[in-house]
């Protein structure tokens, strides 16, 4: 039995104290971003085209239209967001940056609020000083954790590694690849691990060596390398960064294409902020 005062499991309920907090943390990373260049968009809450961003669509939560074409839910912003403003706003407006503050909802009955941007020919160190600077407003001093993308599908379709190993992190499976430099790979913690990077391939260096260039760019102290983290983040294929705070994820974002438009974002999840904020005032 459903009692009349019950809420789906994973749905979100603010009230009091949380939804203050809430409210606050919006408006100043509105106000903040609008500062910054950025234009505000909300998108539509039904899409045509969420199914494109997830490798199943069991994760959507699907609907009809009139003419009985499938829509679902609005799971993922950045997609949305590019599309409408590339394909539909068009020549209608010049702004290249835009910022968005409305959740994402997955099957069954999961809710996420979000405040994110994306830059159309962004750079990926304009993005993370972007998201550094809201956190510092919530006063909040999370870890970065910097990655490319690029290198554990390079391990997976040159060197034998499997992409599996490296999603679960199994150091020893990994440690077990017969590549004379894949030690000192795993080792790899900080920038300065970086300065020294003759013993790897070409191919593998090159790409640590973006990471090592963006990481002096940013130049954000509580910084960590992180060259085998490897999730399926949909269109993020090259740099990405993650914001920690105790064991709280905060904030992600990179650079990424989709549909051959080059460009950086980040989502902060404003239900962690809320909860970082709350529990660092008891």
């Amino acid at each position: 039995m459903i009692f009349e005062h019950e809420i789906p499991s994973g749905s979100k309920l603010y009230f009091g104290e949380s939804a203050k907090v809430k409210r606050e943390i919006e408006f100043v990373s509105a106000e903040l971003l609008e500062n910054l260049g950025f234009e505000e968009i909300v998108t539509p809450l039904f899409s045509y085209h969420q199914r494109e961003c997830f490798d199943s669509s069991k994760s959507l939560v699907r609907l009809n239209d009139e003419e009985n074409n499938e829509v679902t839910l609005r799971a993922d912003s950045t997609i949305d967001v590019v599309r409408i403003v590339t394909k539909r706003l068009g020549r209608s407006t010049e702004s290249k940056k835009w910022f968005y503050i409305q959740p994402t909802v997955t099957f069954p009955t999961y809710e996420q609020y979000q405040i994110g941007a994306e830059m159309l020919d962004g750079s990926f160190e304009e993005v993370c000083k972007t998201t550094t600077m809201l956190l510092s407003e919530m006063d909040a001093e999370p870890v970065m954790q910097i990655s490319n993308i690029a290198i554990p599908h390079l391990l997976n379709a040159k060197y034998g590694v499997s992409l599996d190993v490296l999603k679960s992190m199994h150091i020893e499976e990994i440690m077990a690849a017969e590549l004379s430099w894949i030690e000192q790979l795993v080792r790899i913690n900080s920038v300065d691990d970086l300065n020294d990077l003759s013993v790897f391939p070409a191919d593998i260096a090159d790409e640590l060596e973006k990471i090592k260039e963006a990481a002096q760019k940013v130049d954000y102290a509580k910084m960590v390398i992180s060259p085998l983290y490897y999730a399926k983040m949909r269109y993020y294929d090259s740099l990405t960064f993650r914001m920690f705070e105790g064991n709280s994820l905060l904030a992600m974002g990179g650079i990424y294409s989709i549909d051959g438009v080059e460009a950086a974002g980040f989502a902060l999840y404003t239900d962690e902020c809320i909860s970082n904020k709350m529990n660092k005032a008891k």
